[in-house]
């Protein structure tokens, strides 16, 4: 009679078992980009899209930062010398034809609105301190300018940087309450029911990261770049400057 009972028992225990475990492997998690996605609820999708396009937008904004940059070098490199060679024999027409052409270099730019002042009042035979300061404030000016240049865009990407993490965390939040959500659903607490919104939250939380990190590496890195740049536009200055108080004295 017991091991009747016992074999009565397991016919029953067996196939109950084995039944489990197949439903709990067609619910297994995939984990290929696909599958995460179909798992995800509304608001991790949403999530997710919002941090693509963060991601998106900074990288367009290091691409631009970057080719605007590098052009900047270049043609300043070509420029310096050719404007000091002009500067040198006295040909300020020359070197406003020269910056004119280098129309990408930082340099030139400021430059360029410090020659036109000094230019104006040479024109006028009223070269005098006042007019070197008046070239002073031009070139300031155009330095002002050319900063903001320089800088645009890299606000947007101390922003992405900043605030990818926490729309990341967002995400993961989302996922933990959908994996809650899920064991109240179930009234159990495996591995199938939880998996789902557990790969939900790790996801969101991973993407974050991804947008935010190379945000926040390439903004020091460009913030780096255009203190460089105000360090030339800077001695550029000066030494036009003392180049039009040299030229007052011979005047």
């Amino acid at each position: 009679m017991v091991f009747q009972a016992l074999a009565t028992k397991a016919s029953i225990m067996i196939p109950a078992t084995l039944a489990y475990f197949q439903d709990a492997s067609e619910q297994a998690v995939g984990w290929d980009p696909v599958s995460l996605w179909h798992q995800m609820g509304w608001m991790g999708r949403t999530v997710v899209i919002i941090l693509f396009v963060m991601s998106a937008w900074s990288i367009g904004v290091m691409i631009d930062r970057y080719i605007a940059f590098n052009a900047a070098r270049k043609q300043s490199r070509a420029f310096a010398p050719a404007v000091a060679g002009a500067l040198r024999d006295g040909k300020i027409e020359e070197a406003i034809r020269i910056a004119e052409r280098n129309k990408k270099s930082h340099l030139a730019k400021v430059v360029t609105a410090g020659l036109q002042e000094f230019k104006a009042h040479s024109d006028s035979n009223e070269i005098s301190g006042e007019q070197v300061e008046a070239s002073r404030r031009a070139l300031e000016r155009a330095e002002a300018i050319v900063h903001a240049e320089l800088k645009r865009g890299l606000s947007s990407l101390a922003t992405i940087g900043s605030t990818a993490p926490f729309v990341g965390l967002l995400g993961t939040v989302v996922g933990i309450l959908t994996a809650f959500k899920k064991i109240q659903e179930t009234k159990a607490a495996g591995l199938a029911s939880v998996a789902g919104g557990i790969s939900e939250a790790l996801v969101t939380t991973a993407v974050g990261l991804f947008v935010a990190i190379p945000a926040v590496m390439m903004f020091n890195y460009f913030t780096g770049k255009v203190e460089a740049f105000d360090v030339e536009m800077d001695n550029s200055s000066s030494e036009l400057v003392d180049y039009f108080i040299k030229r007052t004295g011979r005047k």
